[in-house]
């Protein structure tokens, strides 16, 4: 049984939107990657986002094969992604009527990414008679165990919402083993349900051999010792552990001054948007305007320079369902230093293309960064080790993975209804 049609619900973010600012991250870059391996199988991929301006045209044919369609939900402009659930019903509303448009079981499934997503899936499965295949990307009660300092806890609404996700989806994807034991120990998933399929890398766009040319391209010095983080910014994420670290370094080591260049690139999200200016003030109190430059969200071709020019990039994030941050980097040859959380064991491979830091502390992240800013040796081993891990992270296997899990959620479908 294969799929010839696919609905795949992003209500909060599109997969159009730049990664790394406002609620544009990882499951962005996952959802349009996904979509495009799965068009180019012959799926015609329908995604169905939440309209955030008037100038948005209602329908947009992405690529060949992958239509957007922006759902007005709400007003256009300043709703936080908290705000969300009380228009899913304008949401819901929309998606179902194009199947009413088009007549019944015109979608052979629907994948939904995120809760709220989720949330819709749900009616949607029931209404349209098809399977509904469930991505959790983050989970509620996994956030609440390890919330960030100014972070505030998941609402009981979203766990409520994940727990009746998880009771009617008829298969549920896990990025690693770990999200997969999360989903059966913390909301009783049926382990016969869930199927781990990792995210992926674009290795024609993320690759290794560029360090002077991307260099070059931004403007960094041949000789820098460049420690990169890119992501959102806000709590989650913990980029002041990263400017923490490097005012550490050079207390240590004040000879590395000259040297030593830390470049956060991402926009404020989240609960970062209450502190803008946060990370800024930081620096200036730690005495590094002179060291950290803070740069927009970029492209994700511009985003592949940043990863070839960084000496080292830091993912000290207090949770991750994977870390596409640190698979992409890999891929361009740079070794990660990174929290030992979520996904994060799957996508560095401890000691061989990087370094998992057990506490979130900036003296751990110090003593851990230091050797592969001054070995160049060391750096070098890892880099090509961290070329070779990357590379079993291909979107073509994601999306081989992923259509076995569409398969079995037909069939298993088929069994139980008429």
């Amino acid at each position: 049984m294969t799929v010839r049609r696919l609905a795949v619900l992003s209500a909060h973010t599109s997969p159009l939107a730049q990664p790394g600012d406002g609620d544009a991250g990882g499951m962005n870059v996952y959802v349009m990657e996904l979509s495009r391996r799965l068009a180019a199988r012959g799926v015609e991929v329908e995604v169905f986002t939440r309209a955030t301006s008037r100038r948005q045209e209602p329908q947009v044919e992405a690529e060949p094969g992958i239509t957007v369609h922006h759902v007005a939900a709400g007003p256009f402009e300043g709703l936080r992604k908290e705000d969300l659930p009380a228009q899913l019903c304008s949401f819901v509303r929309d998606v179902l009527r194009v199947e009413a448009e088009r007549g019944p079981r015109y979608f052979d499934l629907v994948h939904s990414h995120y809760w709220l997503s989720g949330q819709v899936g749900t009616v949607v499965r029931e209404r349209w008679g098809v399977p509904l295949v469930h991505s959790m990307h983050t989970m509620a009660k996994v956030k609440n165990a390890q919330l960030a300092d100014g972070d505030a806890p998941e609402p009981i609404g979203r766990v409520r919402g994940e727990e009746e996700i998880v009771r009617l989806a008829d298969r549920l994807i896990a990025n690693t083993d770990d999200e997969r034991g999360q989903l059966i120990g913390l909301y009783d998933a049926d382990p016969a349900r869930v199927d781990v399929v990792h995210p992926g890398v674009d290795l024609g766009r993320f690759r290794a051999g560029r360090q002077a040319e991307a260099r070059a391209a931004l403007g960094i010095d041949p000789d820098a010792a460049l420690i990169l983080f890119a992501g959102r910014i806000q709590p989650l994420k913990a980029p002041d552990l990263v400017i923490a670290a490097a005012a550490r370094l050079l207390a240590a080591d004040p000879s590395l001054r000259s040297r030593l260049q830390v470049a956060i690139v991402g926009g404020a999200s989240g609960s970062g948007l209450e502190r803008p200016q946060a990370l800024a003030e930081l620096t200036a109190r730690l005495g590094l305007d002179d060291v950290v430059r803070f740069v927009p969200a970029v492209s994700q071709d511009v985003l592949a320079d940043w990863y070839a020019a960084a000496t080292v990039v830091c993912v000290p994030s207090h949770n991750e369902s994977f870390g596409l941050v640190a698979i992409e980097a890999q891929a361009c040859g740079t070794p990660v230093v990174a929290a030992r959380v979520g996904g994060l064991p799957t996508a560095v491979s401890d000691g061989v293309s990087g370094v998992l830091v057990d506490r979130h502390d900036a003296a751990d992240y110090a003593d851990a960064l230091r050797p592969l800013l001054v070995d160049a040796s060391l750096r070098d081993a890892m880099s090509a080790k961290a070329v070779v891990h990357a590379a079993d992270f291909g979107w073509e296997a994601t999306a081989d993975r992923t259509l076995a899990s569409y398969t079995a959620a037909i069939e298993g479908a088929a069994r139980v209804r008429p």
